[in-house]
């Protein structure tokens, strides 16, 4: 129980990757704090060490007041995950400033907000791990996903620039970088891929399938054993870095 009495914040918690991740460190006896946009879905999370925060992450006093209020009541945020995001895909001609500026706020600003309000929770001496889901997205590039390649790409960037930055004390900053998980806002896109290719449910799955590697959709557990992982004291020098789970090389 490496995590017992440790504090860790998951955005976007209630759900898919977020809950898998937050029920995996809550398991290793960490106490969990969970937000997102829908508080029923967050309260629908049964066990004792996850305690649920209605946060929107693209609203900047939303975060700052939920981190500040999960800080009070459960102390400094030693494990941070930014997990919270959307997928939304179109011709790069069709996407609006609107829809661009959504991507940006809740992908990219939303890890920016979280991050550095984690931060300010933790004392200088204090051990801390940083963790943004970006995605397979944030290493290469999507076609027809040009402001979700961007946003992701950023939240890249974000852990490169924070990793330097914060050197000198015992933190560290990582990306994982999943390929296409099988969640439901994987599974949210199946329509849209019947209809372009004109196949099957079967045969939009397998198409979302075909990028990955190994031609098969990731389970959620994959992407927590990498977030256990990288919050141990084995991984204390691992910093700065993309770790991309899409079985095979991207």
């Amino acid at each position: 129980m490496e995590h017992t009495g440790k504090h860790a914040l998951v955005t976007g918690g209630g759900t898919g990757i977020g809950l898998d991740i937050a029920l995996g460190l809550a398991g290793a006896g960490a106490e969990v704090t969970i937000t997102g946009r829908r508080l029923e879905v967050l309260q629908s999370v049964e066990h004792p060490r996850i305690h649920a925060s209605q946060m929107d992450v693209s609203d900047e006093e939303q975060v700052r007041s939920g981190i500040k209020n999960a800080v009070t009541a459960r102390g400094p945020i030693q494990i941070c995950v930014a997990n919270a995001g959307i997928a939304e895909g179109a011709p790069f001609d069709k996407i609006t400033l609107p829809d661009w500026r959504r991507m940006m706020a809740i992908n990219l600003d939303g890890a920016f907000l979280t991050f550095q309000e984690s931060l300010a929770s933790l004392p200088p001496d204090m051990d801390g791990r940083f963790i943004a889901i970006s995605s397979i997205a944030g290493v290469k590039g999507l076609k027809r996903a040009i402001p979700y390649t961007v946003s992701k790409h950023g939240m890249v960037g974000l852990i490169r620039g924070l990793s330097e930055e914060y050197i000198d004390r015992p933190v560290t900053f990582n990306a994982i970088c999943p390929g296409y998980v099988d969640t439901d806002i994987v599974r949210g896109q199946i329509p849209g891929i019947m209809r372009r290719f004109d196949v099957d449910e079967a045969g939009a799955e397998a198409v979302m399938a075909s990028g990955n590697r190994h031609k098969k959709l990731l389970k959620t557990d994959e992407i927590t054993a990498a977030v256990y992982w990288l919050c141990t004291n084995g991984a204390r020098s691992v910093s700065g870095q993309t770790i991309e789970i899409s079985g095979g090389q991207v």
